[in-house]
């Protein structure tokens, strides 16, 4: 099984090329052109200085995905609630990969203070993204008809979500 580690910068031109690939091919995001390496790092440093997780599985060297999150919402009520982005290469899809790596995602998140995971799906016809996120604990919240439109279709999103650690429970340490 590949190791998850945090991300390094060294590891941003694969992490580029991975989301590329999605951004070209499929519908899990709705951005329409792949962002480049600069615009990541960019990206990546904005979610670091958030103290928040950005992690990868690397397998040989190679990076076969990366997983991270970022604040919900930019206003302060919603410091808790963070939206987890999970993307794997093609070539290391379906061996079970995105669960270990999601999984792990939502241990640091938790770590980092976070007590809401919330996922934003591209595409309610994604059932390897929906799949995922219900084998390691979200539950599906709502779908949004047709808010997106990308390779001359309409699109709906899913939002599904999870609660980490005391979730609601408890008050956070630093209300």
């Amino acid at each position: 099984m590949p190791l998850i580690r945090p991300s390094t910068e060294a590891d941003v031109p694969a992490i580029a090329a991975i989301y590329a690939h999605h951004v070209l091919h499929g519908t899990g995001t709705f951005e329409i052109d792949p962002p480049s390496a600069a615009d990541m790092t960019q990206r990546r440093a904005e979610v670091l200085g958030r103290a928040l997780p950005w992690l990868v599985a690397v397998e040989g060297g190679t990076v076969l995905g990366y997983a991270y999150c970022n604040w919900f919402k930019p206003r302060p009520a919603y410091r808790f609630s963070a939206e987890d982005s999970i993307y794997l290469a093609p070539e290391a899809q379906g061996r079970g990969l995105g669960r270990v790596l999601l999984a792990e995602l939502c241990a640091a998140a938790q770590r980092a203070g976070v007590r809401k995971l919330i996922a934003v799906i591209g595409d309610s016809g994604n059932t390897g993204s929906v799949g995922l996120h219900r084998a390691t604990g979200f539950d599906h919240v709502g779908t949004i008809g047709a808010c997106g439109f990308k390779f001359n279709r309409w699109l709906d999103i899913v939002l599904m979500e999870k609660a980490l650690g005391a979730g609601a429970t408890t008050l956070p340490a630093n209300p």
